[in-house]
């Protein structure tokens, strides 16, 4: 067997349905229209949620709240996670390996949850105000890394 003898399983592929071509094909006149109607009519499209005249669902459900277009999503890590690792200098990089993020490209804010067991470097996107008191509690350091 080799490239030039695939093909494919036997009646997988069908061909298309040439609909207006007379009464023999079964598809003729109307074309498969039907007679009568909005949906008969030549250029008829159907609008994107149309439900027949029935009420869509996008306006029976209710709206509530807001959605900020603007939010930047941000992974979330706490103090007694990074109190695990045992390095003095932890960055997004180093959380990523130790899997508390998804991806050392993720922002990440640390938050205050926990206690650090000795003095550390944490560099992150955004600090909580509890995780900086916390951080230099102990002697280390919280940097802020720049957004790009």
């Amino acid at each position: 067997m080799n490239l030039s003898n695939l093909k494919p399983a036997k009646g997988s592929k069908k061909g298309r349905k040439r609909v207006g071509r007379g009464p023999g094909s079964g598809w003729g006149k109307t074309a498969g229209a039907g007679s009568k109607g909005q949906l008969q009519g030549s250029g008829y499209s159907r609008k994107r949620g149309f439900e027949g005249g029935q009420m869509p669902l996008t306006r029976r459900i209710p709206k509530r709240g807001f959605t900020n277009i603007f939010r930047e999503e941000m992974a979330v890590v706490n103090l007694d996670r990074l109190a695990k690792l045992r390095k003095d200098e932890i960055g997004p990089q180093e959380m990523a390996d130790h899997r508390l993020i998804g991806s050392a490209a993720d922002k990440v804010k640390v938050l205050g949850r926990g206690e650090l067991g000795s003095a550390k470097t944490v560099k992150a996107h955004a600090f909580s105000g509890s995780a900086v008191k916390k951080i230099e509690a102990k002697g280390g350091r919280a940097v802020v890394i720049e957004k790009d």
